[in-house]
């Protein structure tokens, strides 16, 4: 564990490679990094006009700037590794693998979203490939993600949870009796501290008084460090050993990724009263897109292959868009589906003489708006 109480400082543009020739096969697994990143930029940019334009309805944050740090930790993960976030899920679900069509329509609130339009932006799901949610409450996920790495436990399952959370849930008391539980129980996960900066419009400096949250990992006996999260590969290194560490050796720890958001806190909030348009464009001046596009051509990868795939990204982003337009809303009769599991009917049926007015059954009047 460091030291110093230094912040991280971010790399230049210039990206360092590996001496000598760089292999077909490792440019190509950088190009297609490369493309999850603008995949995830473009999708962002339109939500954001689609928010704006009444198509998306609740709440809507968004991850601009934030790429190298969801590429890295994702791509980090193994198959059956398993996934918890917060609400700035968009990218997350992305590089998981979630269909851009999957996620739009879900944001839409459609039939053919990823959560079937139940979740919608905050709450986004697809427990096939892992990907747990998209948790709306600060600090939510927390308690959910240490349960689910128990679960691995007691399955005896080879696998780890990575929990991904904001800088803002570590001065919440789920974060506390998480960290404490995994720790006292040996579970496998990693907490994914994605720290960029501000809470909301409260910097960090301001709302914690240790600001430096890997070192809060101390207290619970647990492994800390701290990574800088416009760092592709230092983000997918740290990630890669830390969720080995909790695989094989049941060990958990805390991981703090230094990144930046270039929007505000959600598409209803300009970013600007709580800091500057200069603080902003000199994050900017670094942007993790563009730093790994330089080391691709440092690797020997032609400018037209990383044309390429920012257009294959940009076309993605479109036909998502045009996907969620065609798919239907949900049925009106399916709303209440899905809300108590199968065979809880007898449970949940003394309860029905306490209701307000007697009700037996869920009836919907299209006519009142019911």
């Amino acid at each position: 564990m460091p030291s110093t109480r230094t912040p991280i400082r971010k790399r230049s543009a210039s990206v360092e490679v590996a001496q000598g020739p760089v292999s077909a096969e490792a440019i190509a697994s950088r190009l297609a990094r490369f493309e999850q990143m603008c995949l995830i930029r473009n999708f962002e940019e339109e939500a954001e006009r689609q928010y704006k334009a009444a198509r998306i309805g609740g709440y809507c944050h968004l991850s601009s700037g934030q790429e190298a740090m969801t590429v890295g930790a994702v791509q980090a993960m193994r198959e059956h590794d398993l996934l918890v976030t917060g609400y700035r899920c968009h990218g997350f679900a992305l590089a998981r693998g979630v269909p851009p069509q999957a996620v739009m329509a879900e944001l839409f609130g459609r039939r053919d979203g990823c959560a079937h339009g139940r979740g919608g932006s905050m709450h986004l799901l697809d427990a096939g490939r892992g990907f747990l949610g998209g948790w709306g409450i600060v600090a939510g996920q927390l308690p959910v993600a240490t349960g689910v790495a128990l679960s691995l436990v007691r399955q005896g399952r080879t696998a780890a949870v990575l929990c991904e959370l904001g800088d803002g849930a570590v001065n919440m008391g789920a974060w506390h009796e998480s960290l404490n539980l995994a720790s006292l129980w040996r579970l496998p996960i990693v907490y994914l501290v994605v720290n960029n900066e501000y809470g909301m419009g409260t910097s960090v400096q301001r709302a914690s008084a240790e600001p430096e949250a890997f070192r809060r990992a101390a207290a619970y006996r647990m492994h800390g460090e701290r990574v800088d999260g416009d760092d592709l590969d230092a983000v997918a290194e740290a990630t890669q050993r830390l969720l080995s560490m909790a695989r094989t050796d049941r060990k958990p720890a805390v991981l703090e990724a230094v990144t930046y958001r270039y929007r505000g806190h959600s598409v209803a909030d300009a970013g600007l009263a709580y800091r500057t348009r200069e603080e902003i464009a000199a994050h900017k001046e670094h942007d993790p897109i563009e730093r790994v596009a330089e080391s691709l051509l440092q690797m020997g990868a032609q400018e037209s292959e990383i044309a390429h795939a920012r257009e294959r990204a940009r076309a993605a982003v479109a036909e998502a868009v045009r996907f969620a337009e065609q798919s239907p809303p949900p049925e009106l009769s399916a709303l209440a589906e899905g809300v108590y599991c199968h065979g809880s009917d007898i449970q949940f049926a003394r309860m029905r003489p306490g209701s307000p007015f007697g009700e037996q059954e869920l009836v919907f009047d299209a006519g009142l708006g019911r």
